[in-house]
């Protein structure tokens, strides 16, 4: 790394620091410890009941918090709750809160609050949505009390309660949580480990939190989300970082602490820095995938969704978009090679290209080559490079592709309109997810395939992979599980909700007088210590 390319970080990161009114400056004193971060992207939506998408759901994670929440192996633990019971019929479970939880405004947290952000996230998620169809009735009894009464016995209540996937179950205040599910919140006011210090944000450059001097961790050793989460630092900076080279030099000087997800082809040079530790920090691989939109032409169609898995090579992409083969596999798994539910059931005919069947099954779909959006960004680079293979290998087979960059925000944000293109819509987008997301029936935003418009952004509908996936839920021991989910994979491979890419493991990269960082779905930020 040269000195120009140093030099010219140090500026980038002393520009975001500057970024801040000087009134402000002058008035607040420097904190002691300052962890500062090069996230994967810039935060543009604030609300992770809103938003499925990782930048969101970390700063989600920052300030509010859930009632129980996953551990270290994906096993949900109370947190919000201090305890809770179950009926002998399964049809009926009380909790009750911990005490002394207050929101960053200094009101209680009640149980009116829980209700409310319950009925948000059932509106909007996957875990909560299937959660919905078991929900009989949810009733505040008092203040730190309250229960949720079921129409049939739902033994994955806690682990869905603690979802810290796609639209998480975040607490909020009754007075945010009450509003329309489908507008985000934009006032923000958790209960969490960190505040969100809105005075200092400034979008593409900075976003910080100030550690919650009036939270009351729980009194167990922490475990990926589960645990106390005690906060080591006085605030954390997310210092916005877009270009790879200027992330690397500032890692390498000590400018930033941690740098969230370097770039494969710099992993091996900060790699050689005594200073810096190239680590993962989950356990299960994450997934790659190309989503279609099945609202329109012509992928409401199953025929021209099978053409995307004929016509693509998973190898080339991961090649792409993460490099070295020590960092990606092959798996034709909706549910991650690997992970407890990862059967490739009924994929075996798209473990390799057969262009001569895409082109068969494009043709009998009705498709005449219109014009087809793929909306993608170089914000997230392995992204970009993936979209830019997706074009080049659907051209090959007779998609008219118009591949159209922009910023991440601008991409995920476009992701949300229904339109046809002609309306400001799309057709086809490249993505990952977190193994943590993917490997269950249960957790997958991708094989959420209920009707109504009410699925993730692609809105599939099959009446068959829905009650496929309700008999996983069902399932009364884990081998019938097992069965369940092969049962669902085999239609999933039918209908193509999107197409598998393949799976890669993300490291991160920081500096050696950083400590304490746990495994979980996401990056956190308590129990990190600076010395």
């Amino acid at each position: 790394m040269t000195k120009r390319t140093a030099r010219v970080a140090g500026l980038m990161l002393g520009a975001a620091l500057l970024a801040m009114p000087a009134g402000s400056r002058a008035q607040a004193p420097a904190p002691q410890k300052v962890l500062r971060v090069a996230p994967h992207a810039d935060l543009k939506t604030l609300d992770p009941v809103f938003a499925s998408i990782v930048i969101t759901r970390m700063h989600g994670l920052m300030i509010y918090e859930t009632l129980f929440a996953w551990d270290s192996k994906l096993q949900p633990q109370p947190q919000m709750v201090d305890s809770f019971s179950t009926a002998p019929d399964g049809l009926s479970w009380s909790f009750r809160l911990r005490p002394g939880q207050k929101f960053h405004d200094g009101q209680k947290v009640r149980s009116q609050d829980v209700i409310a952000s319950l009925k948000r996230w059932m509106a909007r998620d996957t875990v909560g949505g299937k959660t919905a169809e078991y929900v009989d009735a949810l009733e505040a009894v008092d203040e730190d009390n309250f229960t949720i009464r079921l129409k049939r016995p739902m033994a994955m209540l806690p682990f869905a309660l603690g979802s810290a996937v796609g639209q998480i179950p975040v607490i909020m205040r009754e007075s945010e949580a009450a509003s329309d599910p489908m507008k985000p919140v934009t006032e923000v006011i958790g209960s969490g480990p960190f505040r969100f210090n809105r005075a200092e944000w400034r979008s593409g450059a900075r976003v910080v939190y100030d550690r919650n001097p009036d939270y009351v961790p729980r009194a167990e050793p922490a475990d990926g989300l589960a645990g106390g989460r005690v906060v080591k630092v006085d605030r954390v900076e997310w210092i916005i970082m877009p270009d790879a080279a200027t992330a690397a030099a500032a890692l390498q000087t000590g400018e930033i602490d941690i740098w969230e997800q370097p770039s494969q082809d710099l992993v091996p040079v900060i790699g050689r820095s005594r200073d810096v530790k190239v680590e993962r920090y989950s356990n299960l691989s994450n997934q790659a995938m190309l989503r279609p939109n099945h609202l329109h032409p012509p992928f409401n169609d199953p025929r021209a969704r099978l053409a995307l898995a004929y016509a693509t090579q998973q190898s080339d992409f991961l090649a792409a978009g993460y490099g070295d083969e020590q960092w990606w596999r092959t798996c034709e798994s909706y549910f991650v090679c690997g992970s407890p539910n990862g059967t490739e059931a009924g994929s075996a005919p798209y473990a390799k290209p057969d262009l001569d069947k895409a082109r068969q099954l494009l043709a009998a779909s009705g498709y005449k080559g219109e014009r087809l959006v793929l909306n993608s960004t170089y914000d997230i680079a392995p992204i970009g490079r993936m979209a830019e293979v997706a074009a080049g290998q659907l051209k090959q087979v007779g998609f008219n592709v118009d591949l159209q960059f922009a910023d991440w925000g601008t991409v995920t944000t476009r992701q949300q309109n229904r339109g046809t293109v002609a309306e400001g819509g799309w057709n086809l987008f490249v993505t990952t997810a977190s193994g943590a997301t993917m490997q269950s029936p249960v957790t997958n935003i991708g094989t959420n395939m209920t009707c109504g418009g009410k699925s993730w952004a692609g809105w599939p509908c099959d009446e068959e992979a829905e009650r496929l996936r309700g008999a996983v839920v069902d399932a009364a021991d884990d081998t019938a599980r097992a069965q369940a989910t092969d049962a669902l994979h085999r239609r999933l491979a039918e209908v193509q909700p999107y197409r598998v890419l393949g799976q890669y493991d993300q490291p991160y990269a920081r500096r050696s007088n950083v400590t304490g960082m746990l495994q979980a779905p996401v990056m956190l930020f308590w129990n990190l210590e600076k010395n």
